[in-house]
């Protein structure tokens, strides 16, 4: 592992990118949206960078925290966070049903197992729009204060995101560097040895859908919380392929590096919104070019440039002509 990999030090990158936001962003919204999606997407990492499970559901959990976070706070007078809670727990018991019966197949059938599951959860969203708000999603989330904190102002919200966002990364790193962490590794590089010396895979990849439920749900809760209301959209199968795509793009097996992934989704989506309508066209190109060109994704592109700045600075790396022509 080299050192950039340690997790203190990603925490430590993590803390520097929540510090940072406030300073080279003046919207606390689209700050708030950048730690909302790296939540999502560490979690979504954790599925398939650590586990080796490519799921096109994350969009469920992230939609069930939304909608139950929403239903919570429209209906009763609970504490935002007790409402985040319900999400938390929700999300997680929704995985563990989803990830119970798709991981009996594998491959390209798991993957279809996780789009349809995707696919029933919005219409049913759609359907009962009694409960959901349907096509309109629902409307009017309060964004009520925590004790002293009022998170009606933007930057407030901002740092009870930030906060959150940090426990949730130093957690996810905990679980990520633990015996059960590097038996998801072991996994995700061999299911079949790993089943024969005895490991529990199917309890396994259970609870490490479980673990990226909840968290997920967390996110969905936030970014309702963020907007005041539970788009429909939120449940979409669409997001999940914006959650891959952010993972993809940071680089998978490096909880920071989903961090970096999301920033760049997020701010790069934003940017090129206000530039020209047909945006996506110019994100489809940029996608590409990251696709050919930086297959590990952007963590993958920083670890190859510390490599060779640590090669050039190793004496073992110099040749004998290098040296001889070293100044004396």
């Amino acid at each position: 592992m080299t050192s950039i990999n340690k997790p203190l030090f990603q925490f430590a990158l993590a803390v520097l990118v929540a510090a940072a936001l406030p300073i080279f962003l003046s919207s606390g919204t689209l700050a708030s949206e950048v730690l909302i999606f790296a939540i999502a997407a560490a979690a979504c990492n954790l599925l398939l960078g650590y586990t080796g499970l490519l799921s096109i559901g994350q969009g469920v959990f992230f939609g069930i925290g939304s909608y139950t976070l929403g239903l919570t706070l429209v209906h009763t007078a609970l504490s935002p966070l007790i409402a985040l809670a319900f999400a938390v727990v929700l999300g997680a018991i929704v995985a563990i049903g989803i990830g119970w019966l798709a991981i009996r197949r594998q491959g390209v059938y798991f993957v279809m197992l996780t789009l349809a599951f995707a696919q029933f959860f919005y219409f049913l969203a759609y359907t009962f729009s009694g409960i959901t708000g349907g096509d309109n999603g629902l409307l009017g989330i309060p964004r009520s204060n925590i004790g002293p904190l009022r998170l009606a102002d933007s930057w407030t919200f901002y740092g009870f995101v930030a906060v959150l966002f940090l426990l949730v990364f130093a957690g996810l790193q905990r679980v990520a560097s633990s015996t059960f962490g590097r038996t998801l590794l072991a996994i995700r590089d061999n299911g079949a040895r790993a089943q024969a010396i005895g490991f529990p895979v199917r309890a396994f990849k259970i609870a490490a859908f479980a673990i990226s439920g909840g968290v997920t749900g967390l996110a969905g809760g936030l970014h309702a919380l963020l907007i005041g209301i539970a788009p429909l959209a939120n449940i979409d199968y669409h997001l999940s392929e914006s959650l891959l795509i952010m993972t993809i793009i940071g680089g998978t097996g490096s909880l920071f590096a989903s961090v970096l992934g999301a920033g760049f989704f997020v701010l790069v989506s934003d940017t090129l919104s206000a530039i020209w309508p047909r945006w996506l066209l110019l994100l489809g190109v940029l996608l590409i070019a990251l696709a050919l060109f930086m297959q590990k994704g952007i963590w993958g592109l920083v670890e190859r440039l510390v490599g060779l700045a640590a090669e050039r600075r190793s004496p073992a790396a110099q040749t004998p002509a290098d040296r001889a022509e070293e100044p004396r």
